[in-house]
């Protein structure tokens, strides 16, 4: 058995890990340096989280997404807002591709009224994941910026609808990803936390 294309799948998904590890990090740092720097009353901030599920359009065939989510939002005078927000999407295996992990890290500002908020903005994506093009599949890794819209809708308390879109530039010339541009859609539910 030849374990060359083993040995590179480990080492795609090993760098995979890593990437996501750093941006987790960059993340951290990011909140924490708004944290210190944007003056604004605890009970501003609002802290979210659920599991979505969806669909990424990556290469010619859809994979389900499978999505935990963190968000964290900052709420301001008039009504906006400013939020980041990290979607951690798992592409459960289909056929022979493998699990794929699809990390996505945004900061927006929107707009939020007492049952719900829409917000948009830029963002960064780490991913790991087979991907197929019109006659070739393989395993891809990288890092593409990207734009991030989303909507929460509160309807019972702190319970509520989450919907995101998002849309990515992956780069390079790839047999595999000639389109150079991912898409995704996911929706579930999502549980919400004041600090007041």
């Amino acid at each position: 058995m030849n374990q060359e294309p083993l040995n590179r799948r480990n080492l795609a998904v090993e760098q995979g890990s890593r990437a996501i590890n750093i941006l987790r990090g960059a993340v951290a740092c990011v909140v924490m340096v708004v944290l210190v720097i944007v003056p604004m009353p605890a009970s501003a901030v609002e802290l979210s989280s659920g599991v979505s599920l969806g669909a990424i359009q990556i290469g010619t065939v859809p994979r389900l997404a499978v999505s935990p989510n963190l968000g964290l939002m900052w709420r301001m005078d008039g009504g906006f807002i400013f939020t980041v927000h990290d979607l951690f999407n798992i592409l459960p295996p289909r056929n022979r591709t493998g699990v794929g992990v699809y990390n996505h890290t945004s900061t927006a500002i929107g707009y939020a009224w007492q049952d719900g908020d829409l917000s948009a903005g830029p963002s960064l994506s780490i991913y790991s994941m087979v991907a197929c093009g019109a006659k070739l599949c393989g395993r891809v890794a990288g890092l593409a910026p990207g734009g991030h819209a989303q909507v929460n809708v509160f309807f019972y308390g702190a319970l509520g609808v989450s919907a995101s879109v998002d849309v990515d530039w992956v780069g390079g010339r790839s047999l595999v990803l000639p389109g150079g541009v991912a898409a995704m859609v996911v929706a579930g539910p999502v549980i919400r936390w004041n600090s007041k």
